[in-house]
């Protein structure tokens, strides 16, 4: 059966409509601890981003989870990863974390982990699912439990990830630009960064509920790279707004993706035979280029579905250690159980440190096959295959492509959009092939 709640990435909408509604948020909390508190009580620990409507849906859930039988830790504002970190060092029943990622402020989500710190599995989002709709059938007072922050959670989280990477591993005092997003890393990135003793100018770290993700963060570069040119700095890192993801600039002021991300640091850590199933995990979104410069490393490459919970099920299933996504989202599994900007930038910086070299000539080490990718939006995601016209508009393209480049069509998960992607040796090719399909969609589904 289809989930009617939770998507890729937990549950998402506009804040204070269903499914983030008063009652139904404090559905979700109740539901959740009764799937998971097995009667005998425990805790939760609640991490949130800077978005005006989190601190409520924090006492919803909290409210919601006290009366299924749970207690709650509340880390306050925190990167997910923290959230997933300390669930599982803790020893909590589950972790909640309170974002939209890299959506405007209107929008929210409600992202849950188990006491592994992996996101939750299936069948217990199916488990907590049918509790939520039981729940508002038989009708819900929500209320609201006050929170208190509990500082010692951020610094538990903080304290790990300086920990982390290669033992012995020195950074040299770099300069860095850091764009915060207005978001989570906000809370924890000047203290990062003094003490990893690089030089930072942090900046889109002011938030005010309203501006997360505003001009600004992973999905805004423009910023980042005027200043990473006009200081002088030798990169740039940009977080998105729960700092999950984290994508870079280099010395001249060019976008370094995740792509880029994955071939550094694959070749990084397995020459210091840190790899040792000598597999990188990314999705089908990755660069064809990846693929063959991994291979020239002696590096293999795995595809998955789009989305970081089908990243970290592939490495976990191979015992891959390293894996992610263009958008940035890396995974560490050494040292982290979902993408982790922060991690993702500590460990740019020690390679960077290690080379020796400016990320403006690391970068070249990709050779990037042509790629375009467009969003229309929809009225409907029907099945591709089961659609006359679109499933003939893509065996076309395919065809057209043959050897020579690939196709990738989806639905975005949190959104109304169809997702085309091409790629191709040549950028006409791409350009050709990418408006054709949009204009098959757009006649046919389009909004």
């Amino acid at each position: 059966m289809a989930k009617q709640l939770f998507g890729t990435d937990g549950i998402r909408g506009k804040a204070g409509l269903y499914p983030l509604d008063p009652p139904t948020a404090y559905a979700v909390g109740r539901a959740l601890a009764e799937t998971l508190s097995n009667g005998d009580g425990g805790e939760t620990i609640i991490g949130m981003d800077t978005r005006a409507s989190s601190q409520e849906l924090a006492e919803l859930l909290a409210a919601g989870l006290k009366a299924g039988g749970l207690g709650t830790r509340f880390a306050g504002v925190l990167p997910t990863a923290g959230v997933s970190l300390l669930t599982e060092t803790a020893g909590l029943r589950a972790g909640v974390m309170i974002s939209a990622s890299h959506n405007s402020f209107e929008d929210n989500g409600i992202k849950v982990f188990a006491p592994s710190g992996y996101k939750l599995a299936d069948e217990i989002e199916d488990q907590v699912e049918r509790g939520v709709f039981r729940l508002l059938e038989q009708g819900v007072e929500p209320e609201r439990l006050p929170l208190k922050v509990d500082e010692s959670l951020g610094r538990r989280y903080l304290d790990h990830v300086l920990a982390a990477g290669s033992p012995g591993a020195v950074i040299a005092p770099l300069r860095v630009a850091v764009d915060c997003s207005n978001g989570a890393a906000s809370a924890v990135a000047a203290d990062f960064f003094r003490a990893l003793g690089v030089e930072a100018e942090i900046f889109a770290d002011r938030p005010d509920g309203r501006n997360i993700n505003l001009d600004c963060g992973s999905l805004h570069l423009d910023k980042l790279q005027q200043k990473v040119v006009a200081s002088g700095a030798d990169l740039g890192v940009a977080f998105d707004g729960d700092a999950d993801r984290a994508l870079f600039v280099d010395d001249d002021g060019a976008i370094v993706d995740g792509d880029v991300i994955l071939l550094l640091a694959g070749r990084y850590l397995h020459g210091q035979g840190a790899l040792p199933t000598g597999r990188v995990v990314t999705t089908v979104m990755a660069n064809m280029g990846l693929e063959k410069a991994l291979k020239e490393s002696g590096l293999s490459m795995v595809r998955t579905k789009v989305g970081d919970k089908y990243v970290l099920e592939e490495m976990v299933a191979s015992g891959a250690r390293l894996g992610g996504e263009q958008s940035g989202h890396i995974i560490f599994k050494e040292w982290a159980h979902t993408g982790d900007g922060l991690l993702t930038a500590k460990m740019m910086l020690e390679l960077l440190s290690a080379a020796g070299q400016p990320l403006s000539v690391l970068r070249k080490q990709l050779t990037v096959f042509p790629q375009k990718l467009v969003n229309v939006r929809v009225t409907s995601k029907p099945k591709i295959e089961d659609h006359p016209a679109l499933a003939e508009a893509a065996r076309r393209c395919e065809e057209a492509l043959g050897d020579r480049g690939r196709l990738v069509l989806r639905y975005s998960g949190t959104e109304a959009l169809a997702r085309i992607m091409v790629e191709a040796e040549t950028m006409d090719l791409v350009e050709t092939q990418c408006e054709a399909l949009r204009e098959v969609f757009q006649r046919e589904i389009g909004a």
